[in-house]
């Protein structure tokens, strides 16, 4: 007497799930991407074969129209103490980055490279490489 059985098993393999991790994996990593570079303004900086391996931070940025961000958010120079100091409150020996366009005068960037003395913050003028 032979007994058959009444469901068959499928040896096919189903790619629906693994089509679905993949694309959560490449909506992770282009997320991600975005999130890596804080400097969003496009600044052409002076250039510098010099290099530091110490992370500022916060970032200051002067651009050729003479407007000044911390990070991203725009301030103006009377409101730029003030934001720095919110940003840096309770942070040891904090570093500030100082990206200014290179065709901004330093009597513009003099005035933000008093306030980061006054304040105690190493302050780290922003180059590209050569």
């Amino acid at each position: 007497m032979a007994i058959k059985r009444m469901s068959k098993v499928e040896s096919g393999f189903s790619a629906a799930s693994m089509t679905d991790m993949v694309f959560l994996l490449l909506m992770f990593v282009l997320m991600a991407l975005t999130l890596v570079n804080p400097n969003a303004l496009r600044l052409v900086l002076p250039k510098s074969t010099n290099n530091i391996t110490e992370k500022p931070y916060t970032t200051v940025s002067i651009t050729p129209d003479l407007r000044y961000y911390v990070e991203t958010t725009e301030v103006s120079f009377g409101q730029l103490e003030g934001a720095l100091r919110e940003k840096l409150a309770g942070k040891e020996n904090p570093m500030v980055s100082l990206h200014a366009d290179e065709n901004v005068a330093m009597k513009h960037v003099v005035p933000v490279m008093n306030i980061a003395k006054s304040n105690k913050y190493t302050l780290v003028l922003a180059t590209s490489p050569e």
